[in-house]
Parts: C-alpha cells; structure tokens; sequence
C-alpha cells in the first residue's frame, strides 16, 4: 500500500517537471534580454543559380516538407475518429499545415533572402512547433488538443510578430519565437516520460528531436559544411535532417493510426 502511495506521489512529481521547465526558461530568458539576429543572417554559403532558380538547393529542399505533411494528411485524415488520434488530431492537424506551409515559406524567402521574406518562413515553423506541442499535450493527457492547438497557434503568431515589429524598430528581439520552437524539444520527450506514452512513440519522437538537433548545428555551420562537401550547404543539409525528423513523427503516428481496437490490428506491435 505504502508502494502504491509513493509511486503515485512520484508520477504526480513527475508531471509537474514540464511546468518547472517553462517556467524556468521564461525566467532566463527575461534576465538575459532582447536576442538580436545576426547581422548576416541572410548571407547564406549556396550562391548556385539553377534552371533560373537562385539558391536553388536551398529552395528545392524544402519540397521534402511539403512531400511529408500532404502524406500525413492523406494517410490520418481519414483515421481522425480512432482512439489513436482522437485527443491530439487538432494539434497534428495543425502541425501538418504549419509543415506544408513552411515548405512554400521557405522556398519564397530563400529565393531572396530578406527581413520581409523571413516573416513568411518563420510564421509555419512556429505554427507547427505550436501544433506538436498540442498534439503531444492532448495525447499525453487524454484531454481536446483543440484549445491548446489555437492557444499556443495564436502564440505562434504573435511570436513572429513581436520579432517582425521590434526588427523593424531596430531592436529585433527573437525570445519568443526561440521559446516556442526550444519548448518542443525539451516538453515532449519529459510529457512522454512523465507520463509513460508508449516507448515506440518516445522512441520515434527522441529520433525526430535528435534529427532536429542536429539539422540546426548543420545551420550554424552552413558555410563550413559547403566548405568541406564542396557542393552540400549546411542550411540545405537542415532542411533535409528537417525533413527526415518529421518523416519520423507522420510516420509513426500513421503506424498508431492503424492501431484500432479490432481484429484487423491485433498483431500489430504498437505499444510496449
């Protein structure tokens, strides 16, 4: 009985972790003040013009974002009454358009790179970073990811915008539109933990979280990275290790999706 009690003590510890974690990461981030963007952040290493298309790998790559998110549509929508994605749809659903709309985002701003273009590549990145978080909250917690879903999109928006507005005031501030696309990579995997979603979901979305790790150091390292390849930039290599991170998320819960409580999936491995 004593078991018991400490067990479930615990676990209501455990779910308190992500609250601490954004907490704490406001806090930081008030202390440490306004982050600018840098001042050649616009200066990207592929200077290729192909069949008139400038920047051209930099622009193609993101038909991948595209390719993913009109798969995941295609594959869940139709699976959206299922228990699998009864909680969470609304935030997947609005992660896979916030995914499909970064790719043309992407795409017009690397075709001229410049603060006006770049509102229209953020605006999707943070959209669907708020639709992750909304379909992973709704899964972990059994609850409607609807409000959730609109609350941290209407967040998105004005995280972009308050960096639009204070860049063209000439003091650009990024804080929020960090936050909201660090939250993610921290939040999902302690929500997963914190309340034991089933391991091929940790498994798949600790993949993604890596992939995405590891595309924005490709980022940082665009021009060293075309250095070294002599033809592959970092930047371009981030939409690809991008691309492949949400293949992993779409593709796994496309694999939940088919985990019905009937006959037809009994024999499918979906949770452990």
């Amino acid at each position: 009985m004593q078991f018991r009690h400490t067990n479930r003590i615990n676990r209501i510890n455990r779910m308190h972790v992500p609250t601490w974690i954004t907490v704490l990461a406001c806090v930081l981030l008030a202390w440490h003040g306004p982050i600018a963007q840098p001042a050649h952040y616009h200066d990207f290493a592929d200077q290729q013009m192909c069949y008139s298309i400038a920047h051209f790998a930099d622009v193609v790559s993101n038909v991948g974002f595209a390719l993913v998110a009109l798969w995941g549509w295609w594959q869940l929508r139709p699976a959206v009454g299922r228990q699998s994605l009864r909680y969470g749809w609304a935030g997947y659903r609005l992660f896979l358009m916030g995914l499909f709309l970064t790719a043309l985002g992407s795409a017009y701003y690397h075709l001229a790179p410049d603060n006006q273009r770049l509102v229209w590549d953020r605006l999707p990145i943070a959209l669907l970073c708020a639709g992750l978080l909304a379909g992973v909250w709704g899964d972990v917690w059994k609850k409607s990811s609807r409000l959730m879903a609109l609350g941290l999109g209407v967040a998105a928006v004005c995280s972009v915008g308050w960096w639009h507005v204070t860049e063209q005031a000439g003091a650009g501030d990024l804080r929020p539109y960090l936050l909201l696309q660090g939250l993610p990579l921290v939040l999902i995997p302690v929500w997963q933990w914190a309340h034991g979603a089933p391991r091929a979901d940790r498994l798949a979305f600790a993949g993604a979280v890596l992939l995405y790790v590891l595309a924005k150091f490709a980022e940082l390292a665009d021009h060293q990275i075309a250095a070294i390849t002599g033809g592959l930039t970092g930047h371009t290599a981030k939409h690809l290790l991008a691309t492949v991170a949400a293949a992993l998320i779409v593709a796994r819960l496309v694999r939940r999706s088919a985990c019905v409580t009937n006959a037809g999936c009994k024999a499918l491995p979906c949770v452990s």
